[in-house]
């Protein structure tokens, strides 16, 4: 990578960051190479329960163009997604936690809450379709 691709790259970023209300801290962005396209996972930290969570998974040819396709989803996807509340705990706590998810279906958002992790460390209360505003 070039330094003019590193700027690229950070100034995507600190934009993305702008529309979802993380900034530059509260968002980790997971890239994958597999020689013919760049996977990249964006991963939202909540800091009221110190969880993170998937925010959603984009496809490009290259970082750039996979932060692209993020920057562009991220533009309009509270337009396309549906939004749900979440209930849930993790094992062995007893503090029942509250996320709320943008998701095209109920298997979408929990997809976003048990991503990276253990299903058998969460215990979903409920899960319910937030109406629209």
């Amino acid at each position: 990578m070039t330094k003019d691709t590193n700027i690229e790259i950070a100034s995507l970023q600190i934009e993305i960051g702008k529309y979802i209300g993380t900034g530059d801290n509260g968002s980790v962005y997971n890239f994958d190479e597999d020689g013919k396209q760049v996977t990249l996972r964006l991963i939202t930290v909540n800091p009221r329960h110190n969880q993170s969570f998937l925010f959603h998974t984009t496809i490009g040819h290259s970082r750039i163009d996979a932060l692209k396709e993020m920057l562009d989803y991220v533009k309009s996807y509270k337009d396309a997604e549906s939004s749900y509340t979440i209930q849930w705990s993790l094992r062995g706590e007893n503090i029942l936690h509250t996320s709320y998810f943008r998701a095209k279906n109920i298997l979408g958002a929990l997809d976003k809450l048990y991503y990276d992790r253990d299903p058998n460390d969460i215990t979903v209360f409920s899960v319910a379709l937030n109406p629209i505003s």
